[in-house]
């Protein structure tokens, strides 16, 4: 098999974390500070082109200038201190969601990676997300599969989050492995910018946040897995049977580029 890893983004790909873990904590922590504000789906949509919690925090405390009520002196007089403060109580909401299953799998994302291992493929988590976050998906949404991962690449691994390629550059580089010898599955433009940078072949399967996003440069555009009691959706791309395999995922391989010199 040609195929020596899949790597896998967590939010919005493994899980719907962002409808039903993270958008719901956030809007958990503003209402425990008190805060009067909502992020609606709308919203967080937008926020979503962020890379990650701290920086969506920061935005739209500058852009959107929100009334503060109490909090206003202190997010004035520290505003990254505050930020990490809001950030903080909202990753403890979303790991208390996730422990209460409040935050399943996507169809599919057992299956394949189970037929993964199978077949001695490594399987990688490559995420913006906190390693306590991902670490609450491995242990709660992921019962059973967490022992599957090889690798966990998180945002505080690399110099920069996606869409730069970094996080997909590490996974390579900690697996051994080349671009040609890896598919990633996402489900944002942010995500496949990244994977695509780093030269690797792209999958996505979509989510309600990232209907709109411009998925051209992806090799197959799907609604989800898919399972056989569930078929998928093909958005672009072909795909043989109802629900994407781990020999679907083989054949989006593209031959290595070779050089002149070689």
């Amino acid at each position: 098999m040609s195929l020596r890893a899949l790597l896998l983004d967590v939010d919005g790909t493994l899980a719907d974390t962002e409808s039903h873990g993270h958008r719901p904590a956030y809007n958990q922590a503003f209402r425990s500070l008190g805060l009067r504000f909502r992020w609606n789906s709308r919203l967080y949509r937008k926020l979503l082109a962020l890379p990650g919690g701290r920086e969506r925090l920061t935005y739209y405390l500058r852009h959107y200038q929100p009334e503060l009520g109490a909090q206003a002196d202190a997010a004035r007089h520290d505003e990254a201190a505050w930020v990490d403060r809001v950030h903080q109580l909202k990753s403890r909401y979303f790991r208390a969601f996730v422990r209460k299953g409040k935050v399943p799998l996507r169809p599919g994302v057992a299956r394949l990676i189970a037929e993964a291992k199978s077949a001695g493929v490594k399987v990688a988590l490559v995420s913006n997300a906190s390693h306590d976050s991902l670490n609450a998906v491995l242990n709660h949404a992921m019962p059973g599969l967490a022992e599957q991962v090889d690798l966990i690449v998180s945002g505080a691994d690399v110099a920069a989050k996606k869409p730069s390629p970094d996080p997909y550059l590490h996974a390579m580089n900690q697996l051994d492995l080349k671009p040609w010898q890896c598919v990633a599955l996402e489900d944002s433009a942010m995500g496949l910018q990244a994977a695509t940078s780093a030269g690797i072949c792209t999958i996505i399967t979509r989510n309600e946040n990232t209907l709109d996003d411009d998925f051209s440069k992806a090799r197959l555009v799907l609604d989800g897995l898919g399972e056989p009691e569930a078929p998928v959706s093909v958005i672009r791309g072909t795909l043989e049977g109802g629900w994407l395999t781990l020999a679907d995922v083989e054949a989006m391989l593209a031959p290595p580029v070779r050089s002149r010199a070689a």
